[in-house]
């Protein structure tokens, strides 16, 4: 497969498309770019997940708790290149494009991973405070949906959040139901945190054709 531009997205030369996930994805207001050590300035990325203003509203319902050294910041990135390479998880380093406030700044990150054998993918996303409400999470995730339906051919696309998180909440019902899915409800002990509590969370999904019918 040679590098093509599909629905705003750029995607690397590889034999298998099973593991061909967009280099590059673009949407109105948003560029995102593979997470690696490469597509990120460390200091940058370390200042942002160790002390933004805000991080600790950022981090309190999610599974992973601020950076304390430069050497996680460092693992983070390159995780992240590693799994995209392997055709585990395709995720992103987020940021506006011209003509949003904040443009060419790290908003967050976000992608998501994927299990081949149920032909799914399970989205997820952590955004700075100050570029919450702006939309931008439900703007990503239809297109990351493009992307696992119409390039990678899934099934499913599924996205969960903690039961206290009322702003994921609020964002994730907007997108899921404009494009098409729904609430499947409530698990139990489904989430490990970092510091070793286990808690519930509450699941929706989007269906290839459901989400065909919504977006048609």
């Amino acid at each position: 497969m040679t590098p093509s531009q599909v629905a705003g997205s750029v995607f690397p030369d590889c034999d298998d498309p099973r593991f061909v996930f967009p280099e590059t994805i673009e949407t109105d207001r948003l560029r995102l770019a593979a997470r690696s050590p490469e597509a990120v300035d460390l200091d940058e990325c370390y200042r942002i997940c160790s002390s933004d203003p805000g991080i600790e509203e950022v981090t309190e319902h999610v599974t992973w708790d601020p950076h304390e050294t430069k050497k996680e910041t460092q693992e983070f990135l390159e995780r992240g290149r590693e799994r995209f390479d392997d055709g585990e998880a395709a995720t992103y380093v987020i940021r506006p494009r011209e003509g949003e406030d904040g443009a060419g700044e790290i908003a967050g990150f976000g992608g998501f991973d994927v299990e081949w054998d149920r032909r799914t993918a399970n989205l997820g996303v952590w955004l700075r405070k100050r570029f919450w409400g702006r939309g931008y999470s439900g703007e990503r995730a239809a297109a990351l949906a493009e992307v696992a339906f119409d390039d990678l051919d899934l099934d499913i696309v599924a996205v969960s959040h903690h039961p206290d998180n009322e702003a994921s909440r609020r964002a994730i019902e907007r997108y899921v139901d404009r494009l098409g899915g729904r609430r499947e409800g409530r698990l139990r002990n489904t989430l490990a945190f970092a510091d070793g509590s286990v808690h519930d969370e509450v699941r929706y999904t989007i269906s290839r054709a459901e989400w065909r019918d919504a977006t048609a």
